[in-house]
């Protein structure tokens, strides 16, 4: 559980649950289907990212790393998208998320979720669509650089600032870590309804929105099956409706 002290103490006065998010941010879109899965009432704080609302003082306040999303729980700041579904899973029992057993291996579903996020999704997204949508002026880039102390995060804005973009070699690389990644999901969804069995768990919320976001990008999904029947299913959610595509209704036009 990744819990931060906010410079902005304002958010610490705050009851029930807020969340801040984006539309497109495919972290953001876990939370919301984990909150429609607990059937949670929520207070909604939407950031619109190709604005670069994220990229203020008051937000930065909030959140470190200036990403959405992050929940503030009765004052309590959460940060980092498979850290805020884990603990509301804890926090809210019921319905459960979690298997009966293979708490471990739902667990290593998350961590590889987040560990490729910066190294594969990111560059994928950003290369495909995002990058001109986003681009900054020489003031927000200066701004941005002013308060993002993470490193990771100043590393992979730089390669498409001041004009540049990222290219075939960012491209090349994400492609050969989401091959590895499906080929493993691919795998597992093998005479499985849902990735750790027969009912829906953390491990699907956290890799459905990766898959929806890349379908989106044209990432190829044909030579998977399991994937393809395990993403149909979501569909008739609520929770996938109300999570992902009431905000991103055709992300593929975005």
């Amino acid at each position: 559980m990744v819990v931060v002290i906010p410079t902005d103490t304002s958010v610490q006065s705050l009851k029930g649950l807020h969340l801040y998010h984006g539309a497109i941010s495919n972290c953001s879109m876990r939370v919301r289907m984990t909150l429609f899965e607990k059937g949670l009432e929520w207070t909604s704080h939407h950031l619109d990212l190709k604005k670069k609302e994220n990229i203020s003082d008051a937000y930065f306040g909030i959140n470190p790393n200036g990403l959405v999303p992050t929940l503030v729980h009765n004052g309590v700041v959460h940060i980092e998208s498979n850290d805020i579904i884990d603990y509301l899973d804890k926090t809210y029992k019921e319905p459960p998320l979690r298997p009966a057993d293979g708490e471990d291996e739902m667990m290593a579903w998350l961590k590889l979720a987040t560990s490729i996020h910066v190294s594969a999704i990111k560059p994928y997204v950003y290369a495909t669509k995002m990058q001109q949508k986003v681009q900054k002026t020489a003031a927000e880039e200066a701004k941005y650089d002013a308060l993002q102390t993470n490193e990771e995060l100043k590393k992979f804005h730089a390669k498409h600032a001041g004009g540049n973009a990222l290219g075939a070699a960012d491209m090349a690389r994400s492609k050969v870590i989401l091959e590895d990644c499906f080929s493993k999901l691919e795998k597992a969804l093998e005479g499985r309804e849902w990735m750790m069995g027969d009912h829906i768990t953390l491990a699907d919320i956290s890799w459905i929105p990766v898959h929806f976001v890349l379908v989106g990008c044209g990432y190829p999904f044909e030579n998977y099956p399991n994937i393809q029947r395990w993403a149909n299913a979501f569909k008739s959610r609520e929770s996938y409706q109300e999570g992902i595509i009431k905000w991103c209704p055709d992300f593929s036009k975005e």
